[in-house]
């Protein structure tokens, strides 16, 4: 029998006088429990932040260069139109977009000046007969319907509020790619918080809420579903 039971036998039957020993305390818990439970979620929390906002997008987008560094400001100064010059309205309302070599080779049948772009567009494309393979910054998903005619004749917008100041540009901007989507990172936002505004000359981005938002400003109402998705 161990000393223990020996006591408490001895109590019963009032021969033993002896205090019994003190009971074990039970376990509590750390009182830092909750502090350190607290600190891994909120370093979690910045962590995730920090991967969502600022790793991933790197991840998400592939940077690439245009075949040619277009040089935009010199163009301005030398045509009579502006931008309608190369991105012009066909006689049947559809709208040109990218130029081809008809709409440069008057002009570039042979290089003009020094200029290594354009000496590589006279010798690899209009020498080739081959169109340059521009990388569509603005170009949509097949799902959505543009009409320029709409914007630009119908409420006499200025390319610059979707495109940016583009005529002030000597090069080309880098086109960053969805890996995913195989789509420009223009038309999905440079900023997911939609805070600030884009750097002079951006483009104002052409995220589906961009273009609710000038139309509740403008006409009153978002507008159905079914006047941009086909």
């Amino acid at each position: 029998m161990s000393t223990t039971d020996q006591h408490h036998a001895a109590a019963e039957t009032g021969q033993d006088k002896t205090p019994l020993p003190p009971a074990e305390p039970k376990p509590t818990a750390d009182e830092n429990t909750p502090w350190i439970i607290g600190f891994f979620f909120v370093a979690g929390l910045v962590g995730s932040l920090i991967f969502g906002w600022i790793i991933f997008p790197e991840l998400l987008y592939s940077k690439k260069q245009q075949p040619i560094s277009f040089n935009h400001a010199v163009h301005m100064d030398l045509v009579y139109d502006g931008c309608a010059s190369c991105h012009y309205f066909r006689d049947d309302g559809s709208f040109s977009g990218l130029p081809d070599n008809s709409s440069c080779i008057d002009c570039h049948q042979v290089a003009m000046g020094v200029s290594e772009d354009e000496e590589k567009y006279v010798t690899e494309y209009v020498d080739q007969n081959r169109e340059v393979p521009w990388l569509s910054h603005p170009r949509q998903p097949d799902c959505v319907f543009f009409s320029h005619a709409a914007h630009v004749k119908g409420a006499g917008m200025d390319c610059a509020e979707c495109h940016g100041d583009v005529s002030k540009r000597t090069e080309s901007r880098v086109y960053q790619e969805n890996r995913l989507s195989g789509y420009s990172r223009d038309i999905w936002g440079y900023s997911i918080s939609r805070l600030g505004k884009p750097a002079e000359g951006e483009p104002k981005t052409m995220k589906m809420n961009d273009c609710a938002r000038c139309h509740q400003a403008e006409t009153g109402h978002k507008g159905a579903c079914f006047q941009c998705h086909k």
